[in-house]
């Protein structure tokens, strides 16, 4: 092979280097992590809500414990409480729901971009409750000049006392306003996820879940995105 035809060879076989890793690069991975729940840093990014707020009695909390995770022991946060029907004596308040709370995480840096995604899974050992995974996107339903943002959400049906992952894909989430879901054909707009929260109500759910006031316990190890198809 002449010299000019080998550096010619070598270019060719660079350039199609080039390519493959350049393709590979364009793709992104098959599963993002969106909260790892491994250090009480992780507390920094959410906050606590319930009805509380509005005279009820109920009560929770977010914690990081130790706990064991198959072989290992491991770091892992447990969203518990107190879900009450009654409400403060004197309160003032008049809303027709009692009985809930949840865990909400705090506004992104901006949005998270998870359109190269179609599912959400969790990592979760509970109680036997039914929780609702909620999605925040940026506000598009709302009327202008509101500064609610649209919540997409679907039930988490957790097992009790065991450890399991559990996968929801994202055209499941439903479209909702303040707890009641919009009978309409919306779609979300996964490119620009503002936030995340898992909550809990004393009824409502699935059938088979327990419902009823009382202590609830919901353990999260991690909340990940997965590319599937």
């Amino acid at each position: 092979m002449s010299r000019l035809r080998a550096l010619w060879q070598a270019s060719v076989n660079a350039t199609k280097r080039a390519l493959v890793w350049s393709a590979d690069d364009l793709i992104p991975p098959s599963e993002r992590y969106i909260f790892n729940f491994n250090s009480k840093d992780e507390l920094k990014r959410w906050h606590l809500y319930s009805d509380s707020e509005y005279g009820g009695l109920s009560s929770a909390s977010l914690e990081i414990t130790n706990s064991a995770a198959g072989a290992d022991t491991s770091s892992t946060g447990v969203f518990s409480g107190n879900l009450s029907s009654d409400m403060s004596e004197g309160s003032t308040w008049r809303i027709r729901r009692y009985g809930f709370c949840g865990m909400r995480s705090k506004k992104f840096n901006g949005f998270i971009d998870l359109d190269a995604y179609d599912t959400i899974a969790m990592k979760v050992k509970g109680d036997g409750r039914c929780y609702i995974s909620t999605i925040y996107t940026e506000n598009w339903v709302n009327s202008p000049g509101q500064q609610e943002d649209n919540s997409w959400q679907a039930f988490v049906h957790t097992p009790q006392d065991r450890w399991q992952i559990l996968k929801i894909p994202l055209d499941h989430y439903l479209p909702t306003w303040r707890g009641n879901v919009i009978e309409a054909k919306l779609e979300m707009n996964p490119a620009r996820i503002v936030g995340m929260s898992l909550s809990v109500n004393a009824e409502g759910g699935v059938p088979g879940a327990k419902t009823g006031t009382g202590d609830f316990r919901l353990e999260v190890d991690w909340i990940k995105a997965l590319r599937t198809v």
